[in-house]
């Protein structure tokens, strides 16, 4: 297994478990790991680039639609909007990723 699988289904626990057990950090570790999967396995391809901005902007608007479901809504709701913090996390490292390669790349 990459060590991007095993990234995305840490984010992905983590955002389960961020649901049902309170702690006031979880947004702080979900973008954590949503920076160490940026930084680790960085998006070369532009189109992979817009597509997480994308879902990252998108999901959480998406998920709040998923409230109407009277048991598992909330609940459906909560967990997409946090993976969407760690896709948030795979953004942002890619943003810095990208702009530091423009300021550094001195051929012209």
């Amino acid at each position: 297994m990459s060590a991007d699988r095993i990234l995305t289904a840490v984010g992905l626990l983590a955002a389960v478990v961020a649901v049902f057990v309170p702690l006031e950090w979880w947004g702080l570790i979900l973008l954590a790991v949503g920076l160490v999967s940026g930084f680790m396995s960085p998006s070369e391809d532009m189109l992979t680039r817009i597509g997480y901005t994308v879902a990252a902007v998108a999901l959480p608007t998406l998920a709040n639609s998923l409230d109407a479901i009277p048991v598992a809504g909330v609940h459906l709701n909560g967990i997409i909007d946090n993976f969407a913090v760690v896709i948030g996390g795979i953004v942002i490292a890619n943003f810095v990723l990208v702009l530091f390669a423009r300021l550094m790349d001195s051929g012209d």
